[in-house]
């Protein structure tokens, strides 16, 4: 491992890679499971919900990372180092901090339900066994796509929207040991923007990044202008993240042209500070930025700062529901391995096997308690294989001496 590894430094040569697990994401199991493949596999930052519970999960599988540092380095993935630990803000209302709701009871019997299999979180499910089981929206699933909304042919569906307050904020700056923060905001809300950044000033200072998105509006450069006038100076770097097509990374190819035209856009503005590309991005933005000549070309040795600001270069790609999708085929071959949980044989040591014996309530517990994808090798080494397929495409596109 190099002793010359940092985030910062990926975002200074025009590597960075962000895995948004999604602002309104809370589906504690995958998102712990998300972030031991994606650290695994070589990321700089992983960007969470701002909830005290998430935040745990992402640490707990941080310090799971350590465990399995040279296996990975032995197989060739691209873990260097921990990620910075990022959490998402807004400054009003905004499609990443919302949830969709219905009242299953209301949909009609003969409905062909098209909201359950345009799902891409799974979050809609109708329990077909049982007439007391659950149907509807699982809340911690769903993070506020919106593709369910005008599927629906009964428009029963609707969407329940959130904003950040400071005093929520404040202790996870503070006890929970965050490194980041992103502030979701759009075109029009410089005072909305100003009161949030105002409550957050006081441990500003605590921070190694701030993140500022904003997806593309009439007067969006002015707009990022009037936002750096607001919160200059500050003691960390800065990232302009350009929201090309929320959360629609995963739809096709098409998608990450939006992101591209927007962040070239925003980069051409000059604004201090890097530009990220979010939005739309998948597997095929890496080569769509080597295209049109976005990304940094080889670099040979030199004195890094990561605090200086490129100008002429995307800095780095968040992906969001791509990077989730890319791995459901693990995700979903560990939620069977929890439904049959007490079948499967290997699981338990001898003694907890005999423990259990005879024992429902041991059994019951057990299957409380989420399967972890590292009790699993070979389920675990398969999602690191599927996260480096990504991440690779953005970290082997240069190669640096450092």
């Amino acid at each position: 491992m190099t002793n010359f590894y940092s985030p910062l430094i990926s975002l200074r040569e025009g590597n960075w890679f962000k895995l948004i697990c999604g602002a309104s994401f809370q589906h504690l199991p995958s998102i712990r499971n998300l972030t031991l493949a994606y650290t695994l596999a070589g990321i700089d930052c992983i960007d969470v919900a701002a909830d005290t519970a998430v935040i745990a999960a992402v640490k707990e599988a941080l310090k799971t990372v350590e465990y399995f540092r040279e296996e990975a380095q032995q197989r060739g993935f691209g873990f260097q180092g921990l990620p910075l630990l990022m959490v998402s803000l807004n400054d009003g209302e905004d499609p990443h901090f919302r949830k969709a709701e219905f009242n299953a009871t209301e949909c009609p019997i003969e409905c062909p339900r098209p909201c359950e299999s345009i799902c891409p979180a799974q979050a809609i499910v109708f329990d077909r066994k049982s007439e007391h089981g659950f149907s509807g929206v699982i809340d911690s699933r769903c993070y506020g796509c919106g593709r369910c909304l005008p599927i629906c042919p009964s428009n029963l569906i609707f969407a329940r929207s959130y904003v950040s307050t400071p005093e929520a904020i404040a202790p996870l700056v503070l006890q929970a040991g965050v490194d980041a923060l992103e502030i979701h905001t759009q075109v029009g809300r410089v005072a909305d923007f100003q009161r949030l950044w105002q409550a957050l000033a006081p441990w500003i200072h605590q921070l190694k990044l701030i993140a500022i998105s904003c997806p593309d509006g009439e007067g969006l450069i002015d707009y990022l202008w009037q936002l750096y006038d607001a919160i200059e100076p500050i003691p960390c770097p800065l990232i302009w993240q350009t929201d090309g097509r929320p959360m629609s990374g995963d739809i096709g190819a098409g998608t990450t042209h939006a992101a591209i035209k927007l962040g070239q856009k925003v980069l051409s503005a000059g604004l201090p500070g890097y530009v990220q590309l979010a939005g739309g991005t998948n597997s095929h933005t890496v080569r769509k930025l080597k295209t049109n000549g976005l990304l940094a070309p080889q670099l040979g040795k030199r004195e890094i700062n990561p605090m200086s600001h490129p100008q002429k270069y995307i800095s780095g790609i968040a992906y969001g529901s791509y990077a989730r999708v890319l791995l459901s085929p693990v995700l979903e071959e560990i939620e069977k391995i929890e439904q049959n949980f007490p079948l499967i044989s290997g699981v338990l040591d001898t003694e907890r096997k005999i423990a259990a014996e005879g024992n429902e309530a041991f059994f019951t517990q057990l299957r409380s308690q989420p399967f972890r994808l590292e009790e699993k090798p070979e389920l675990l080494w398969q999602a690191v294989e599927l996260a480096y397929s990504l991440v690779s495409q953005l970290k082997l596109s240069q190669k640096y001496v450092v």
